[in-house]
Formats: C-alpha cells, sequence, structure tokens
C-alpha cells in the first residue's frame, strides 16, 4: 500500500522518530469497527513507504496510530492517532507526524 505513508519526526531531539510503531486501519463500510490492515516500525529516517500485506487503499475513512509512549519514556500521551478521508485513491495519501512527549502536529503532506 504505498499511495498511504508517513514520516514521524521527533521535535525534542531534531531527529526522525526511527523505530516508532504505527498502525494502520480502515473503518468499516458500515462504520461499526476498524479493520487493522497493518502494522510496521518507521526506517531510521522515520518514514514508513509501504505496509507490508495491506491491500490498496480505497476510498474511506483510515487511521494511524503512533505509539508515542514508547518512544519517550516521559511521554504525555500514550499513542496518537490522526483519523482522514481517502477520497481519491488514485492520489497520494502522505501524513507526516512533528511529535514531542508533550505535543504534536500533523498534516497532509505530499
Amino acid at each position: 500500500m504505498n499511495n498511504i505513508t508517513t514520516h514521524v519526526l521527533d521535535l525534542s531531539a531534531g531527529r526522525p522518530a526511527s523505530s516508532i510503531e504505527v498502525r494502520l486501519e480502515r473503518l468499516s463500510d458500515d462504520g461499526a469497527s476498524w479493520q487493522l490492515l497493518g502494522q510496521t516500525a518507521a526506517d531510521e529516517d522515520g518514514r514508513i513507504r509501504d505496509w507490508p500485506g495491506a491491500p490498496p487503499a480505497g476510498t474511506g475513512r483510515y487511521r494511524l496510530t503512533f505509539a508515542a509512549a514508547a518512544h519517550f519514556a516521559n511521554s504525555f500521551f500514550s499513542e496518537v492517532t490522526v483519523v482522514f478521508e481517502v477520497t481519491d485513491p488514485a492520489q497520494h495519501y502522505h501524513v507526516p507526524l512533528l511529535l514531542s512527549p508533550f505535543g504534536y502536529t500533523t498534516y497532509r503532506g505530499s
């Protein structure tokens, strides 16, 4: 699944958040449950470019969950969850996360 990617940057250290675990899920069509599509760790550059075993993303609501507490010893956040819509499966959806122990921000990248 190359049309959904992410990049995690550790703002407190000024470097990529390598090895942070991230889950990718899709909301079921009836909106009742989340289906796990993939789970993997960011590479040494803090990037996830592929979700091994996951099908290509179609239209729908997706969720990325980042294991923040596992990355920071004293993180206020256990996890950071970003929910977003894929409206055009032909497009690339890049969802970066800028993370620190006490805050985060995200945006749709390119």
